[in-house]
């Protein structure tokens, strides 16, 4: 049987095609629809060129960096190699597909997201009498622009140095950067979360000693806890994002000294919490903070596009230098479902 991924000319400007991807273009060209009930039935039209020239980018037996370099086709098939693994990287440590409600995808710098802001008057569920007026929720446009921000990093290597090292060491490299990108984002995230998105819309914040949570400023207790939790009616506090510091104290809480919960940890490496809440440890958040929220309906994030390299460096200069980036927003939806406490 002849494949038609075999027939594709690959060239550099498949990276430059308005609105699409790399992989996008090839699947136009070459459709998986098109594998079904074959031996590249679970393979992308990516990972079929990979096939193609015989790269094997993943294993103990995976291939060489020069291998992407034997002929000016398969330098094309290099960026999209470094994209992939770097993505890769980002989703291992994800943690905004943890506290995010929506992820938008645009084309530009600026957004304007909506949002509703209900009264206690809005909120009230009453009765509707026949012919009666029907109470409104009202959604509207952002007052300002939520703007976006690149992350990224500047891969730095001769191609000498490289050209002799596995794809799957080199790989691991990659995702470190992924790493890095995605911490950017998510201190992004957290500062929108804490000091509002430009709309006046900054989390209500409480501290441990106030008159809302009680206690003693410095410590934490199951009681504090609570009454955090408590603030979120009519929201659920189904995510907490609190520091390492912090994570040490909910830890000491007689309520995590329970049986279940130490087998359940030992196991794992999985937290419950007695209060149903997700709990997510983060060093990007400062000392001392946690941050609560329903994640259903606090943060938007808004991206414009994936993971972007600078395939002509990496194609005709063999890497040499070339930046890693990615873009990405993130816009309050409703300023009530997350809240931040201080201990």
């Amino acid at each position: 049987m002849t494949y038609k991924f075999n027939d594709i000319k690959l060239d550099k400007g498949m990276y430059s095609e308005s609105g699409k991807s790399f992989t996008q273009v090839l699947e136009a060209l070459d459709p998986s629809e098109n594998y079904k009930g074959t031996a590249f039935e679970n393979l992308d039209a990516y990972q079929r060129q990979l096939k193609r020239f015989d790269i094997r980018v993943h294993g103990v037996g995976s291939d060489m960096v020069e291998k992407f370099f034997n002929t000016t086709e398969t330098a094309v098939l290099f960026p999209e190699y470094v994209a992939r693994s770097v993505k890769a990287g980002m989703e291992e440590g994800d943690i905004l597909s943890g506290i995010t409600a929506t992820v938008t995808t645009i084309n530009g710098m600026d957004y304007r997201s909506i949002y509703s802001t209900p009264s206690a008057e809005d909120k009230a569920l009453k009765h509707v009498a026949e012919g009666a007026a029907i109470p409104t929720t009202e959604v509207k446009a952002s007052s300002h622009l939520v703007s976006l921000h690149k992350r990224g990093r500047m891969l730095v290597a001769s191609y000498e140095a490289i050209r002799f090292q596995r794809l799957d060491l080199f790989s691991v490299m990659l995702r470190q950067i992924g790493g890095q990108i995605m911490r950017m984002h998510l201190e992004d995230a957290i500062d929108v979360i804490c000091n509002g998105d430009g709309n006046n819309n900054a989390a209500q914040a409480f501290a441990v000693g106030d008159a809302t949570i009680g206690g003693t400023a410095g410590t934490l207790s199951y009681d504090e806890l609570v009454a955090f939790w408590n603030t979120f009616d009519p929201y659920s506090m189904n995510t907490l994002l609190v520091s390492p510091d912090v994570m040490l104290k909910i830890l000491k809480c007689g309520e995590f000294q329970n049986p279940l919960t130490g087998l359940n940890f030992q196991g794992t490496g999985e937290l419950s919490n007695p209060l149903g809440a997700k709990l997510i440890r983060t060093s990007a958040l400062g000392a001392g903070k946690a941050i609560g929220l329903d994640k259903g309906y606090a943060l938007e994030r808004i991206t414009a596009g994936d993971i972007s390299v600078e395939y002509d460096r990496l194609i005709d200069r063999q890497l040499e230098r070339a930046a890693i980036t990615s873009i990405s927003g993130f816009a309050k939806l409703y300023t009530e479902a997350s809240k931040v406490l201080s201990v």
